[in-house]
């Protein structure tokens, strides 16, 4: 389950709540997300080490994780071993003192999934150091962007990027490559000494001029990219596409152009790669020059490419713009890797981290776009924001369940609960809906909806135009577990969807739940809507009850 289109979907609905949004995992077979506590946050100190179902050994071949030093008895063939998952857990921290963990900038620097990535961050800084550390050609493996291949070309129906052609000036002999620069060093000029101070002592920052003709060129290339970036969000995430229509334009474009990093990101670990001797090291060595890229862009303003020019303009435009969860999403990445990352999670508090990882993140990445409403912080609301995350991708989950199963091999249900409700992995494999596999939907379901009723709490925490987008996600998002138990709790031969339609039918809706009117004069259907004492005490209720029945 990735971040790509259903995950994306679900982390728009976060980060136009201040939080994830609409990350849509892919349907690909081969799928693979240090800042200081806040205030009344505690660490974890109660996490249990539990393991995790082996993966086949035969499913994966990368030198590295696959070589005998890495192998050690604390390591599953899965990849992450139970001493390095409950240390990763340990350090998260609990917001609100409720059921939402802060995951941000923690990894084990000694697990398989760091020291292959570190080493292939080795090998691909080693390759630059005779260009004196110059950035490589923007160009991939056949001739295109990194993270652009024949699947997104396919679906969005035209090659990306190579519009940057019509604006060089041939006549001074320039190139695309030299035009996109020249770009960035305009974009730069207007960033404060405290964006990009690196760049500013080395004459990248401010001090350049530029003629007229060139800023309207230059303003031309990047609404032009900018463009591209939101035809790209259209054809891979439509309901998260939906959500950004109703936002002021530089809102819009600047979550387009963190869409598009978030897309390319899934593409590098996601895209086939049939000439490659071996396509994981190449995988690993790829990503490796993709954060590289990330952090030399958010350090000094340097771009690669011209798809890179919006993030860059957004880094320029939102500064407290944070690196962080564009990092710990490559993390989430990497817990989808066979032989690297986890094929099966024990517990929630296990699965809770990837949900932060792949989904969570985007609404931090979204946050300083979306910003607060007087009153609130960015830290105040960070927990609804996170909540939102999760709730999307609880939400994928059980909606994917016979697909992930069936296509990936992936069942990301804890299997705790699978336990306590009596549902096997066979079973889920055999397309079997009984009474056991139903109860199990409706505890998950309460849980989505527990984290749903969390979120809530956010959209007030945000700008007036900043609301609606997030209230329209949520209330989209969460029709699907109203469709799950309108087609009898069978997520295992029946895909909840919500259509376009009865989507814009609910804008209304979500217009009226965005006024400080509806408090006072709630929706009919928001009546009798439980509150989040209610649905807590409802998962106890059930656990309780799953307990009393195995015991007899």
């Amino acid at each position: 389950m990735r971040i790509t289109s259903r995950a994306m979907a679900a982390a728009l609905a976060l980060s136009i709540s201040g939080t994830a949004w609409a990350l849509i995992p892919s349907s690909k077979p081969f799928t693979h997300q240090r800042q200081s506590m806040p205030f009344g946050a505690k660490r974890r100190a109660d996490t249990v080490l539990m393991s995790v179902v082996p993966q086949k050994k035969d499913e994966v071949s990368v030198p590295f994780f696959a070589s005998e030093e890495a192998k050690s008895p604390t390591h599953t063939d899965s990849g992450r071993s139970a001493e390095e998952i409950a240390n990763e857990l340990s350090l998260g921290v609990t917001l609100d003192g409720g059921p939402v963990i802060d995951f941000a900038s923690i990894k084990d620097e000694t697990s398989l999934a760091e020291r292959a990535l570190t080493e292939a961050r080795n090998k691909y800084e080693a390759s630059i150091d005779g260009a004196n550390g110059a950035a490589p050609s923007p160009l991939s493996l056949g001739g295109r962007l990194m993270g652009i291949n024949d699947d997104v070309v396919a679906e969005v129906g035209n090659e990306i990027g190579i519009f940057v052609d019509e604006y060089v000036d041939k006549a001074l002999g320039e190139t695309a490559d030299e035009l996109v620069q020249k770009c960035a060093q305009y974009i730069r000029s207007k960033a404060s000494m405290d964006t990009f101070p690196d760049s500013w002592k080395v004459g990248g920052g401010g001090g350049a001029t530029f003629t007229e003709d060139e800023i309207s060129r230059f303003d031309k290339l990047l609404a032009r990219a900018y463009d591209e970036s939101g035809i790209v969000t259209a054809a891979f995430a439509k309901t998260f596409y939906l959500g950004t229509q109703v936002l002021p334009e530089p809102s819009m474009k600047a979550i387009w152009a963190v869409y598009v990093w978030c897309r390319r990101t899934d593409e590098i670990v996601d895209a086939p790669r049939p000439e490659a001797k071996d396509p994981n090291a190449e995988m690993l060595t790829d990503l490796s020059e993709w954060e590289i890229r990330l952090e030399r862009l958010f350090d000094r303003g340097d771009v690669v490419d011209v798809l890179d020019l919006p993030l860059l303009d957004c880094k320029v435009k939102y500064p407290a713009l944070p690196i962080t969860p564009f990092s710990d999403m490559i993390r989430g990445m990497l817990m989808d890797i066979p032989g690297l990352g986890q094929e099966r999670y024990e517990t929630w508090e296990e699965l809770h981290l990837y949900c932060y990882r792949v989904a969570g993140t985007v609404g931090l990445m979204s946050m300083p776009v979306f910003g607060c409403a007087p009153g609130y912080t960015a830290e105040i609301a960070k927990e609804p924001a996170l909540s939102l995350g999760v709730a999307f991708q609880i939400t994928n989950i059980l909606r994917d369940v016979g697909e992930d199963a069936e296509t990936r091999g992936r069942v990301y249900l804890p299997q705790r609960d699978m336990k306590k409700f009596g549902v096997t992995e066979q079973q889920i494999l055999d397309k079997i809906v009984d009474e056991n596999y139903i109860n199990l939907m409706k505890f998950e379901i309460a849980r989505a909806r527990m984290y749903y009723s969390r979120a809530l709490r956010g959209v007030e925490m945000l700008r007036p135009e900043s609301r609606l987008p997030v209230q329209l996600s949520l209330d989209a998002y969460g029709k699907i577990l109203t469709k799950i138990e309108e087609n009898q709790y069978d997520t295992l031969t029946t895909r909840a969807y919500v259509g376009k339609w009865e989507k814009l039918a609910g804008l209304p809706s979500s217009w009226y739940r965005t006024l400080d009117v509806a408090k006072m004069l709630p929706l009919p259907e928001d009546w009798n809507k439980p509150s989040l004492d209610v649905y807590e005490k409802q998962l106890e209720d059930m656990l309780e009850k799953t307990w009393e029945e195995q015991s007899r």
